[in-house]
């Protein structure tokens, strides 16, 4: 068995601003430009057809929910767009057709990815298969789904009580996945389940508490007829 390989890893990413530039505010954001705005990125990410084909889905009741806000379910819904531009981005960054794999991680180890700004590594692509960082090497490499599954239950075994774990679960999640996980982590006998509430929106949380004195979003729907 190959020894363990120590890795220098930078524990806070770049702060380094990546293709930023200044200029002028721009009057107004909604209408043709939120529109133009929109299908250049999702074309950039997705393709013309890809691009077109999936926002005709996002929102809609044969089709799913926007990966980027809890937009309600309207009963009557528009077939060119139930989306905004936000959604749109939202919806390309999670199904570009850049892919992160054996390749990109042989070419890159864990060292100078982790150098690198958060914007360039979810610029990168995305993950589609399961990557595992073994403690001899300093690059991931793709492993098979019962693989991951093999390491996971070994690490949960291994634990002297169920509350030494956490399982943390990600707002990207679909409720039906979110409700399976709870029920998996409950059944091992914990309820030690943060979620991206407390893990990535609590510097935010304690800023607008502090600031507008509510910890969350203070719009409502009702305020769109009144804009």
């Amino acid at each position: 068995m190959p020894s363990s390989t120590r890795k220098n890893i930078q524990t806070q990413s770049s702060k380094e601003f990546t293709g930023i530039t200044l200029k002028e505010p721009a009057k107004y954001a909604g209408g043709f430009i939120g529109v133009k705005v929109a299908l250049q990125h999702t074309f950039k990410e997705m393709g013309v057809i890809k691009s077109l084909q999936t926002l005709s889905h996002m929102n809609q009741k044969t089709g799913f929910d926007c990966p980027g806000c809890a937009w309600p379910d309207p009963e009557n819904r528009s077939n060119l767009g139930e989306y905004c531009e936000n959604g749109a981005k939202a919806l390309a960054e999670e199904a570009t057709s850049k892919v992160v794999d054996n390749a990109f991680f042989s070419n890159y180890s864990v060292q100078e990815i982790s150098r690198w700004s958060d914007y360039k590594i979810g610029k990168s692509g995305r993950l589609v298969a399961p990557m595992i960082l073994k403690s001899y090497s300093n690059h991931y490499e793709e492993c098979t789904w019962e693989e991951a599954f093999r390491v996971i239950a070994d690490h949960l075994h291994a634990l002297d009580n169920p509350d030494q774990a956490i399982f943390y679960t990600s707002g990207r999640s679909s409720n039906e996945a979110a409700f399976l996980y709870g029920l998996f982590a409950r059944a091992f006998g914990t309820n030690n389940m943060p979620d991206c509430s407390n893990m990535c929106h609590e510097s935010s949380g304690i800023g607008l508490s502090e600031t507008l004195g509510i910890g969350k979003g203070s719009v409502k729907l009702e305020d769109f007829d009144k804009a």
